[in-house]
């Protein structure tokens, strides 16, 4: 049997590497692929994007320009407010299984830290932009608010 010696995350190709191999699992997964395939028209510039986030992240080079709060947000809206907890650990699963198979470091540990604090905070968000939307109860003139 071959051993193959990991490194650690060095560069952009690295994440690259990494981004890219991640998104095929989640594209492919029964629960995941369904929600992340109808938001993302093109993949390509989705994935590119992503590379630009965690390259900010982890080796601190200022490349990301987003909102993913904002963007978490808009996706549960579109899909009614179905997206949970089990979502965000599948997703934080298959992160961190690629991360794994690829990589061995500080960096890959970094990278499955943030990935953790990022979808505890993304989801807690995105929660909390539920109860804050306005909510109208269909029997109540607007005027009888409570």
């Amino acid at each position: 049997m071959k051993t193959t010696i990991k490194n650690d995350i060095q560069n952009r190709n690295d994440i690259k590497t990494l981004v890219t191999q991640f998104y095929i699992k989640v594209r492919n997964e029964e629960s995941l692929g369904p929600i992340f395939n109808h938001m993302i028209s093109n993949w390509d510039t989705h994935i590119e994007k992503l590379i630009d986030f965690w390259e900010t992240n982890l080796l601190f080079t200022i490349k990301y320009k987003g909102n993913p709060i904002k963007v978490h947000q808009i996706v549960d809206r579109v899909f009614n407010g179905t997206i949970n907890q089990n979502h965000f650990g599948i997703w934080l699963n298959l992160w961190i299984e690629t991360l794994d198979t690829l990589f061995y470091g500080e960096k890959a540990e970094t990278a499955k830290r943030r990935a953790r604090k990022m979808s505890t905070h993304l989801y807690i968000k995105m929660y909390e932009s539920r109860v804050t939307q306005k909510i109208t109860c269909p029997f109540l003139n607007e005027k009888d608010k409570i």
